[in-house]
This record gives structure tokens, C-alpha cells and sequence, in this order.
């Protein structure tokens, strides 16, 4: 099945919808959310990507990064996308937004408006191995620490929410 993303300008203003790996190869900015899971300890969630996704595969990424559909909330794209990927449901609450372009290899760009979103939980996944072979939770302090030890294992646009995150916490 086509995915389309939804392209806007920088007010959120839609202008229009694009197959998805389309708007990636021409790096057009189009609407976007990303969800933050922590556990009880602090520890945040991470998804390795699956090694069959077009770009970014087997990288590191926060638990769920994707796109609203036509005429559909960032808020209820975020919760449809945790039941896909991750089988699960929590409650969210979005945290601040902004625009940011990353290279991410392969001759594709993410230049997204992100909605960022975070939420607990602390149960069990019924992941979709079709996109994420595993999850782990991790403390920031760790999370810090492999990053700047391993970058190539994470996925370019979480190190860049990562730091637009801990701005706003």
C-alpha cells in the first residue's frame, strides 16, 4: 500500500500530500510526530528499526517516529502508530513542536514539522517485526554515552529530537 505524508509549510499549513519515500528523496518538509516512552525509573524506550526499512535500517531510534495521515490529529497518528509497532496503547501528551532536516542516507531527507509526544509505560510489547526487531528501555545518562561513542548506531533524526528534547526538560 502507498503512504502519503502531508506536506505543509512552516505555519502547519497543508499544501498538499506526496507518496511518502517521494517527499524523503525531495526533502520536503511534511508533518510528522515523534513519542517518547519512559518507565517507571526514568529509563527511556528505544525501537531498533527493522532491517528490511527502506533507510535508517537496524538503527537505534525513540520508541515510535511517523506520520499522520489525511485529515488525521498527530495525536491519534501517534497512538495508531504505538498499536502497529509496538502492539501496545498508552496515554500521551504532546510536549512542544519544531522543524528540522536530516540527512539520512541513501539520497533521502527528513525534513519534518515533528510533533513530539511522551508517555509511560511498563508492560509487555507484541512488537511488529516488520518494523522493529527490539525494543530496550535505557537510562539518559547511558543513552548519552553510546551516542557519542557509536552515532552510527542511532537514527540521524532521534539525535536531533534527542537534543531539541532535553531543551525543553
Amino acid at each position: 500500500m502507498e503512504e502519503f505524508v502531508v506536506l505543509v509549510n512552516p505555519e502547519d499549513e497543508v499544501l498538499g500530500l506526496m507518496e511518502k519515500q517521494q517527499a524523503h528523496i525531495n526533502g520536503l518538509l511534511h508533518r510528522a510526530f515523534s513519542v517518547f516512552l519512559f518507565n517507571r525509573k526514568g529509563e527511556m524506550l528505544l525501537q531498533k528499526r527493522a532491517s528490511e526499512k527502506y533507510h535508517s535500517p537496524g538503527q537505534w531510534t525513540n520508541a515510535v517516529c511517523s506520520h499522520p495521515r489525511k485529515d488525521e490529529t498527530y495525536l491519534a497518528g501517534a497512538n495508531r502508530r504505538i498499536k502497529e509497532e509496538l502492539g501496545i496503547a498508552t496515554e500521551l501528551s504532546e510536549k512542544f513542536s519544531f522543524i528540522y532536516k536530516a540527512d539520512v542516507g541513501r539520497g533521502l531527507w527528513e525534513h519534518e514539522l515533528d510533533h513530539v509526544f511522551i508517555g509511560n509505560y511498563e508492560a509487555d510489547f507484541n512488537l511488529n517485526t516488520e518494523e522493529v526487531e527490539e525494543v530496550r528501555y535505557i537510562s539518559m545518562e547511558d543513552l548519552d554515552k553510546e551516542i557519542s561513542e557509536n552515532p552510527e548506531n542511532f537514527t540521524e533524526w532521534f539525535k536531533i529530537i534527542l537534543e531539541e528534547y532535553k531543551h525543553h526538560f
